[in-house]
């Protein structure tokens, strides 16, 4: 458990998702199959504060997000959001608004690897938080839909469109964000919006396979490797490489890598603590 930290006790229990925790493996299991795992008002809240948990629990070295059934997550849940945001005033919309964008904030903040393992379709507020995630596995019958539009909405909602043309260029970003259409999972690959297409059948095990591979390693490498991907994406060539140059000398001084020059003279594997 993380010493800098307020009163209020971690979470140990979330109602609007499945949450587990496995030899520093955590797993968000969207639980609503018969919706398509499609998001209500609580389940945006939960992952937002979810997130802003993790760095704290000190049990978790990475974070694997998936969907239970047939599919990842098919967005805000019609009937249970967008009918209520009818009838709302514009203070109140704004609140829930800037709460969506929170998630992909946190989610791009957090200092921990995520994987999104998208077992169907992704659509809406879930190819978002797809795109959010550092790595995406996807089912060979997985289907992204950006479909804002589709709903009269601008297509730039959640961080969308400051995240997507980064991933995929500005010409294939405004296709998918004006557009709406769907993309298959070989189309994803090809256009690099996907990290892996695997066979339906062998996504909880390449998940798996990457998540224990991430929690095995040099957490410390890996999280400051993140954030500096995050934060460097607006800056100029000079600052970029100042900011790496006192991350580099500082992790030069971390455990992990003393660990590995003993375990290189020792001619061993090095036994990565994250620290």
């Amino acid at each position: 458990m993380s010493p800098f930290r307020a009163t209020p006790p971690i979470t140990t229990d979330w109602e609007h998702f499945e949450f587990t925790v496995d030899d520093g493996v955590a797993t968000v299991t969207l639980n609503r199959p018969d919706k398509l795992n499609a998001l209500t008002f609580d389940s945006y809240a939960d992952l937002r504060d979810l997130l802003a948990e993790l760095p704290h629990r000190g049990d978790v070295r990475v974070l694997v997000i998936t969907g239970q059934g047939r599919g990842f997550c098919s967005g805000g849940d019609v009937e249970e959001i967008i009918g209520e945001l009818q009838k709302m005033e514009s203070a109140k919309l704004l609140e829930f608004t800037r709460m969506t964008g929170a998630v992909v904030k946190a989610l791009r903040e957090c200092p921990i690897p995520v994987i999104a393992a998208v077992n169907g379709v992704a659509a809406g507020a879930g190819s978002v938080i797809a795109l959010a995630s550092d790595f995406r596995l996807l089912a060979s019958s997985a289907k992204f839909a950006f479909l804002f539009t589709k709903v009269g909405l601008a297509g730039a909602d959640m961080g969308s469109a400051y995240l997507l043309p980064r991933l995929v260029g500005l010409g294939r970003a405004t296709e998918l964000l004006m557009l709406g259409d769907k993309i298959d999972a070989t189309r994803a690959e090809a256009i690099g919006l996907a990290s892996q297409v695997v066979p339906d059948s062998d996504l909880p095990s390449a998940a798996s396979a990457l998540a224990r591979r991430l929690a095995d390693g040099p957490a410390l490498a890996y999280s400051t490797t993140k954030v500096l991907l995050t934060r460097e994406l607006d800056m100029d060539l000079g600052s970029s490489i100042e900011l790496e140059a006192i991350t580099q000398a500082l992790l030069m001084t971390a455990k992990d890598h003393g660990e590995f020059y003993a375990a290189w003279t020792a001619g061993r594997s090095p036994q990565w603590t994250g620290r």
